[in-house]
């Protein structure tokens, strides 16, 4: 059974009708079997880690470097293969993320072995009971125009997501962890919510995450350095993925993998992955809540991103507001409930008590080329090219390259 049939069958009965009349039924992650959940256990298990292995596959070896390329999606490289000959002739069958696919939550799962609904970070923004503002997990700060104030010491990242993270456990069973990545992302609340457990090194670009990578995987073993590249993901918002400037930074990715390849001591295996794929929005394709009265009606607050919304509504106000939702954006998004986007296995198997308040009300996930922004909230990111966070493969699919 592929992915498509998967998200089909667990999808009938509510898929389309009113959730979405002119969306076929979404793609469901591979929770359990081959999503970026399982990945770092995987690793770990091919490492001989105590207590850690998972179901993807990898050959027997006492280190392992996980390169992961912010906005690198599966579709992206089979389209541009000629310019990533590297990376394309070392991809295997493709993972996938988790919902919404976005990097919050696509590294919440890498860090924590957890799909969103049980590691707490299901959206690029997220609606955190007591606050007025929706947090931003990526810069740990209040959403929206006019700042965001820093909430690390009022919402702090080990308290919002407490489970131990698997660089923790893989840290307590022997093995020596390395995080490569920009150096503000070091003490980040993000990294504290989810990434905590390693050493970290900055590093200032994609030579520079080569160089650190190569060096923390020459160390002694059984040793696992985790490295994280975001300027694609970068380039792919502001200039479109159908850009030639997305291209050539693709082409660099491309040249750099391979050198760092050429670095890696005998026995090491290099892992590449992306935690997303990317499309690009036309300006027509962006639904301002500004300009849509019908969809403001009832509506308290709106968070995650424009291709994944959690719509969270006053109190008594949630079935105007999906049949308002619904009656608007029916063709190209699905729209469904807390409960019936849960029911359906979208943020996981499973869904923790704790999680359930940062799931909207109702939960709009797109299938067109579209989005919801809202200009006088959203600011700059109104204004992107190219946008992820739903439930197509386009944005689902995420490349397993093994060197």
């Amino acid at each position: 059974m592929d992915l498509i049939d998967r998200g089909r069958e667990r999808a009938a009965g509510w898929g389309s009708g009113t959730a979405g009349s002119g969306c076929p039924p979404p793609s469901l992650p591979r929770y359990g079997e081959r999503s970026l959940a399982e990945l770092v256990a995987s690793l770990l298990g091919a490492m001989g880690a105590p207590g850690l292995r998972g179901p993807i596959a990898l050959e027997p070896t006492r280190r392992v470097l996980l390169l992961v390329i912010d906005g690198l999606g599966a579709r992206l490289l089979d389209r541009h293969a000629a310019d990533a000959p590297f990376l394309a002739a070392h991809r295997r069958e493709p993972l996938t993320c988790g919902f919404p696919s976005t990097t919050a939550a696509s590294l919440g799962s890498i860090g924590t072995g957890l799909p969103p609904g049980e590691h707490g970070l299901p959206g690029y923004t997220i609606h955190i009971p007591g606050q007025d503002r929706a947090l931003n997990v990526l810069r740990w700060e209040s959403y929206g125009r006019g700042g965001g104030a820093d909430l690390r010491d009022r919402i702090p990242p080990e308290v919002l997501q407490p489970e131990p993270t698997t660089f923790e456990r893989a840290s307590r069973a022997g093995v020596e962890i390395d995080l490569i990545g920009t150096g503000t992302f070091a003490h980040s609340g993000l990294t504290r919510a989810v990434l905590r457990g390693g050493r970290w090194s900055a590093a200032g670009g994609l030579a520079d995450v080569v160089m650190e990578a190569a060096r923390a995987v020459a160390g002694p073993g059984p040793r696992l350095v985790y490295a994280y590249h975001p300027e694609l993901d970068g380039v792919g918002h502001v200039r479109g993925v159908g850009s030639d400037a997305w291209r050539l930074h693709l082409q660099l990715v491309d040249r750099a993998v391979e050198a760092l390849a050429a670095r890696l001591p005998q026995g090491c295996h290099l892992v590449v992955t992306g935690d997303h794929g990317m499309l690009d929005l036309p300006e027509t394709g962006k639904i301002d809540l500004d300009d849509e009265p019908a969809l403001r009606l009832g509506v308290r607050l709106l968070a995650g991103e424009p291709r994944a919304r959690h719509v969270h509504v006053t109190p008594g106000a949630e079935a105007e507001v999906l049949a308002a939702w619904r009656e608007r954006l029916g063709d190209v998004m699905w729209v469904v409930s807390r409960d019936e986007a849960i029911e359906a296995g979208w943020f996981g198997p499973r869904v923790a008590d704790r999680v359930r308040p940062r799931i909207g009300d109702v939960v709009a996930a797109a299938c067109a080329p579209v989005g919801v922004v809202q200009r006088t909230v959203d600011g700059p990111l109104a204004r992107l090219v190219g946008h992820h966070g739903s439930l197509t493969l386009e944005e689902l699919l995420v490349p397993y390259v093994v060197v």
